[in-house]
């Protein structure tokens, strides 16, 4: 039985030996698919884990820029409120008037039997309108001792002024005023926003250079200091590279808002100079006067708006940066940070520290400044400008001067069902001395609103999302060209097309151009 049990194996050798190589191969085949299979699921887990926390770092750097804001505007405000003081002229024309109402008490029996040197009603106009912008405006606490100090002497300049000129310097100051902020705010949001998705993206980019240089065969935890390594300093991701880059909206807090206010001002003189306190404006003439102003400032086509650069408003002039750090202390409570400082004594107030006048061109500071110079002269940085102008200015007009000043309901809050049919906006009429009222409220709702609604109403318009995630997400483009990060590096599509203006350009300019659009098509979709 052993001998033809042996014979039959002897004979068959051959098919259990193919059969056990088949059952081996199908093992290993069947473990390797899955060793696979649970690679795959692991990269799958890994990429959304990666993709979440992008997501997560990328709204979360949304809210740091909305509350950086937020902490800015006050500022600014407080700058721009000290330079147009609305309510000053305002005390001044409410003493115009006592003083008018005590002569006329003094004579009034000649009062008695003389008619009136104007009609009444336009009198009670005027102080209608004067108490309505001086009950409902804010007097800002530095205009207390102007305010007080007025009027001691009679050599005063304001009160020399006519009462015509009072109210003609009210209307120019207080449209002024408002429209400046508006443009403050606008600014201040692409700055910030600029600044903080820069930072933002450096930051994550330092974090993958950090996991990547990290082997993951190497369970061991590291104890040693490697913070001199310079592998974040690379990325521009060391604090006071980005607490001096932070610094530089300094510029427009201080100094771009003049000149914002500036131009505004000539171009709120033109539009509005003309017009008397005591005439009525409809509603569409008041929209389109408010247009007028925005093409004065801003352009009248896409290419003069194009053309129109905003920088010199943001960040200072090439050379002037040790000026902006310097002005703003960083220098003088951080003296170690340039080491050519040390040399100069801490008394010598008036002498100017021993260092670079600007940033080196290879140093990170100087490749985020360069960066952020090129993306606000970009088209884009014009595009979402203009939009973020839209919305405020059409919440001022369409709904706190439409509510306010012509008694019509907020389009965005109109009832279903209403029991009494809405006015034509078109007809309804109201005097610019009460449009002024409203103007001078809204100017600190525009400034120290809490919640502040006009910035609400800038974090509705979804552009500018996708504008903040194409600077978040422009470094991996630029940076699978060989161009290290830096959109300075090259050219910047300054000359890119914009709406419907259509432009033959050419060149490496529309190369950059195409791909930035690129990325902004994916992030909306469109």
């Amino acid at each position: 039985m052993i001998t033809s049990a042996r014979k039959w194996l002897n004979r068959n050798r051959t098919t259990f030996a193919v059969g056990a190589g088949v059952l081996g191969a199908g093992y290993i085949a069947g473990q390797y698919v899955l060793s696979k299979i649970a690679e795959t699921r692991q990269q799958m887990a890994e990429d959304r884990v990666a993709k979440e926390d992008l997501r997560r770092r990328f709204q979360q750097n949304q809210e740091d820029c909305t509350i950086t804001v937020l902490a800015l505007l006050p500022t600014a405000t407080e700058n721009i409120v000290d330079a147009l003081p609305v309510e000053q002229i305002t005390q001044d024309l409410q003493r115009k008037k006592a003083e008018r109402l005590g002569r006329s008490a003094g004579t009034s029996d000649v009062a008695a039997t003389t008619p009136s040197s104007g009609p009444s009603s336009v009198t009670d106009e005027d102080g209608k309108s004067l108490a309505s912008l001086q009950t409902d405006s804010y007097v800002h606490a530095s205009q207390t001792t102007a305010l007080s100090r007025e009027g001691e002497g009679p050599g005063a300049p304001s009160l020399t002024k006519s009462k015509a000129q009072l109210w003609n310097d009210l209307k120019i100051t207080s449209i002024t005023r408002s429209f400046t902020l508006l443009y403050t705010l606008s600014l201040l949001t692409l700055l910030t926003r600029i600044q903080l998705n820069l930072l933002g993206r450096r930051n994550y980019l330092s974090s993958v250079v950090s996991l990547a240089s990290h082997s993951p065969q190497d369970p061991t935890i590291s104890l040693e200091n490697r913070d001199d390594d310079g592998a974040e300093q690379s990325w521009g991701n060391d604090f006071e590279t980005n607490r001096k880059f932070l610094t530089f909206s300094w510029w427009l807090l201080h100094r771009g808002w003049r000149d914002v206010k500036e131009r505004v001002e000539v171009a709120v003189k033109i539009v509005f100079g003309p017009l008397d306190p005591r005439e009525d404006i409809p509603m569409e003439k008041l929209s389109a006067l408010i247009l007028d102003v925005r093409r004065q400032v801003e352009g009248a086509t896409p290419k003069e708006r194009r053309s129109h650069k905003w920088l010199p408003y943001l960040l200072p002039p090439h050379g002037e940066e040790e000026t902006v750090l310097r002005e703003s202390g960083i220098l003088k409570s951080h003296p170690n940070v340039h080491p050519s400082s040390e040399s100069v004594p801490s008394s010598s107030s008036t002498q100017p520290l021993v260092q670079p006048p600007s940033p080196s061109p290879l140093s990170p500071l100087r490749r985020l400044l360069d960066e952020t110079s090129d993306l606000v002269d970009s088209p884009p940085f014009t595009r979402i400008f203009t939009l973020l102008l839209d919305t405020t200015f059409s919440h001022l007009a369409d709904h706190q001067i439409r509510t306010d000043a012509y008694r019509l309901r907020d389009p965005s809050s109109l009832p279903r069902v209403q029991d009494t049919p809405e006015p034509d906006p078109g007809l309804a009429k109201a005097k610019l001395a009460n449009i002024l009222a409203v103007v001078t409220r809204q100017a600190h709702a525009i400034g120290n609103g809490v919640p502040n609604r006009y910035a609400q109403a800038i974090e509705g318009v979804k552009e500018l999302e996708a504008f903040a995630a194409v600077i978040y997400s422009s470094h991996f483009e630029f940076e699978a060209l060989g161009r290290g990060g830096v959109v300075g590096d090259q050219e910047t599509p300054k000359r890119e097309r914009l709406g419907e203006d259509k432009e033959e350009d050419g060149g490496p300019a529309d190369a950059a151009t195409s791909m930035f659009d690129g990325v902004w098509g994916r992030i909306t979709g469109q």
